[in-house]
């Protein structure tokens, strides 16, 4: 609950600032998409994976600590996450999907959303994936006001606010785009990329830098990874039937 606020006024707050902010319920409530038929479908006795790990050459900006005294609810440490680096340099939150070369397959929406949450005065996580038709939803878990604030180019800008811990909203995007920025207006250090996709290859590297692109058909395909702060890198790739890649690797430099 907000210092100050009663929950009534709470929501209260909160319609106002959705109103303001031209978040109606058709935005945040949006009707479930039906998952479509499949065209070409996958054999999966075929299929092939691609797997590699992603590396930053040169020493990254150290990591700072986020000054967060305006709001006395966020008490835990925050630092910044543009750079996230592991062991041998290995680069995390690296945004890494198929790009080209599945020709004119579709495939179904899923019907579980995608979850990006509001903890600790941060975005979790901060990268993330979802396909086009697929709900995400929103979380605020902080015991204060926090709006979020998506600012696409090939869909539709959305800013809806969450004044009460616990409130849940969705979202769904039409189009694809690769990297849909996200902020928060309350906190201005919050921020978040997601990628929006018309299909289910791609991942987010982890803490040691790997990905894996898994069931794909075989074929030649351009792998696209993308770092928020360093641009992105293509490569091909061919897999035959039944194939594992595992060697696919990109350096990025500082």
């Amino acid at each position: 609950m907000i210092i100050g606020v009663s929950r009534a006024a709470g929501i209260a707050l909160g319609l106002a600032l959705l109103a303001a902010c031209g978040g109606g319920p058709d935005k945040l409530q949006p009707s479930a998409t039906p998952a479509a038929a499949p065209a070409a479908p996958i054999d999966p006795a075929t299929v092939a994976d691609i797997s590699g790990h992603i590396t930053l050459q040169g020493t990254p900006p150290r990591a700072e600590k986020i000054k967060t005294a305006s709001d006395p609810n966020c008490t835990a440490p925050v630092y910044t996450e543009s750079f996230v680096t592991g062991d041998n340099g290995a680069l995390q939150n690296v945004f890494v999907y198929v790009k080209d070369g599945l020709g004119n397959r579709t495939f179904p929406v899923p019907t579980t959303p995608v979850v990006l949450s509001q903890k600790n005065c941060t975005y979790v996580p901060h990268v993330l994936g979802v396909m086009a038709g697929q709900s995400i939803e929103l979380r605020n878990d902080d015991p204060t006001l926090h709006n979020i604030h998506a600012l696409p180019e090939a869909n539709r800008e959305f800013n809806m606010g969450q004044p009460i811990q616990g409130m849940r909203q969705q979202h769904i995007f039409s189009a694809t785009e690769v990297m849909v920025p996200f902020r928060c207006d309350v906190h201005r250090w919050m921020n978040a990329f997601v990628g929006v996709l018309d299909h289910p290859f791609y991942a987010v590297t982890t803490r040691d830098g790997t990905f894996e692109l898994k069931g794909l058909p075989p074929g030649t395909y351009t792998i696209e990874a993308v770092h928020e702060k360093l641009g992105r890198q293509t490569q091909t790739v061919t897999v035959g039937p039944k194939e594992t890649k595992s060697d696919v690797s990109f350096t990025f430099k500082v």
